[in-house]
């Protein structure tokens, strides 16, 4: 059934993410590390999550040593995936995403201005490219990298596989791995169109970071496939109490 609640926070989404995109775009004229337009991507989803009335919970940032760098490794559910990961971790992070983004108005300069990669997933030339070229950009300016190595959303909750390219990256760059189990926003959004469901509390749900400097290309099937069972674990059982409490 169609909600107002639905629309209510939808109008927000537009209204916010307009007035903070063009903030973070302008602010990033006088800071190109992107320190800024990430405490804008941090507060615009706080702020969202506020309005849409979402309780979220944090669990295992213990794990975490607050001055590393890492690469977090999610599952996809829904596009309130998206504010909880930039809400809920406290580190200045980017994203790699699909080249399509980059040509939103605003939203894509955004991301641009706050150093977000883009990949072209039907050209796998310009694919590798673009991932030599995060790497490369992140030895000038560390900083740590949200994927989601389905590659797209799951449907029905249940986890795909997982793809390699971002996780060979952080191979290459010797960066640890960190497994993020996200929980609930599919069914915060609900199973039809149109409807924003507020009787659940969504969560993440974060693993022990995985050390990659022992690894090498080779290994990058078995270590693929360790991550992703490892989600899958985070996401059907926990055994930490909440690290953050929101």
């Amino acid at each position: 059934m169609i909600n107002l609640r639905y629309f209510w926070f939808g109008a927000n989404v537009l209204i916010w993410t307009v007035l903070f995109a063009s903030t973070g775009i302008i602010g990033s004229i006088f800071e190109w590390r992107g320190k800024f337009m990430a405490w804008i991507a941090k507060t615009w989803s706080k702020l969202l999550l506020y309005i849409g009335g979402i309780d979220y919970e944090v669990f295992g940032l213990d794990n975490l040593e607050p001055n590393r760098s890492y690469i977090f490794a999610a599952n996809h559910e829904s596009a309130l995936d998206i504010p909880l990961v930039f809400a809920g971790l406290p580190y200045h992070i980017v994203s790699v995403a699909k080249i399509e983004l980059r040509r939103i108005p605003i939203f894509g300069w955004s991301m641009m201005a706050g150093g977000h990669f883009f990949v072209d997933r039907k050209n796998r030339k310009r694919a590798m490219k673009s991932l030599e070229n995060a790497k490369t950009s992140m030895l000038k300016n560390p900083r740590s990298i949200i994927i989601y190595p389905e590659g797209t959303r799951s449907n029905d909750g249940s986890i795909g596989p997982f793809k390699k390219g971002g996780l060979v990256l952080a191979i290459d760059m010797d960066l640890p791995v960190v497994q993020v189990a996200l929980c609930g926003t599919r069914e915060c959004m609900g199973d039809e169109k149109f409807t924003l469901n507020n009787n659940n509390t969504i969560e993440m749900r974060i693993g022990k970071p995985i050390e990659t400097n022992a690894l090498g290309y080779e290994d990058r099937n078995k270590f693929v496939e360790n991550v992703r069972d490892e989600v899958v674990r985070l996401k059907s059982k926990w055994d930490y109490q909440p690290a953050v409490l929101n």
